[in-house]
């Protein structure tokens, strides 16, 4: 793995979640310890049971964190973009990570070794607030994670996932995949001729128009009566 020490402006680190509401000074300490890696499309940030000797961020690109089972079938867990934070939870609890990161299209990442992030928050304990909140929201989208894999049939998983994509464009009814069907299919928990399957029944009952990648809510209500499942798709 090859890194490179972060020597440009600090502009890209003010506006990041985990860092914003910091001191200049601090951000400056944090640019100090930055280092930068490249990725190809498909190559691995790190593999399940490496050593979690620091965290990692999204700078540009998208990572994919996955599981494979004993037979080979991948099970995504969360696909991260630019200033999202990875790689934590192992970093901090002095543990091997428990899943796959990999690139899903030509990416750049920021590493934060583990010694030195630590001596840094022992300085500065705002820093350990915001990375706190981080990882309570992170915390958050696990529970949903898993309260979707586990209670909800695969149509309200998906109405749920479109539902979230619209909320973080700001209720926008347009909407256009950031990830290809396959990826999407994985991210739900089921294959991608299911969620073909189940897009186009939706698109019979008038409650989203696909066009390729971009998906429009036509009925934003009946998606939340799918997402909470008081409506079932017939």
């Amino acid at each position: 793995m090859v890194y490179v020490v972060i020597m440009d402006s600090i502009d890209r680190f003010r506006h990041l979640p985990l860092f914003e509401g910091l001191p200049e000074d601090q951000i400056q300490a944090v640019q100090a310890i930055a280092q930068e890696r490249t990725l190809a499309r498909g190559e691995l940030v790190f593999s399940e049971g490496d050593e979690g000797t620091g965290f990692y961020m999204v700078a540009d690109g998208r990572i994919k964190i996955f599981k494979l089972s004993p037979e080979g079938k991948e099970q995504i867990l969360h696909i991260f973009g630019p200033g999202e934070p990875f790689g934590e939870v192992a970093m901090f609890a002095g543990r091997h990570f428990p899943a796959y990161a990999e690139a899903i299209e030509k990416s750049a990442v920021l590493f934060f070794p583990r010694l030195s992030l630590s001596d840094l928050i022992s300085r500065n304990p705002a820093l350990a607030l915001n990375m706190l909140g981080v990882l309570s929201l992170r915390l958050r989208r696990f529970t949903n994670l898993i309260e979707d894999l586990s209670l909800k049939e695969v149509p309200g998983r998906l109405a749920a996932y479109l539902l979230i994509l619209s909320q973080m464009n700001q209720d926008a009814s347009d909407l256009d995949l950031d990830v290809s069907k396959g990826q999407l299919a994985s991210l739900l928990g089921t294959i991608p001729e299911t969620l073909s399957r189940i897009l186009a029944r939706m698109s019979q009952q008038d409650l989203i128009q696909v066009d390729g990648r971009r998906i429009s809510i036509l009925d934003r209500t009946a998606l939340e009566q799918l997402s909470t499942a008081e409506r079932r798709l017939t």
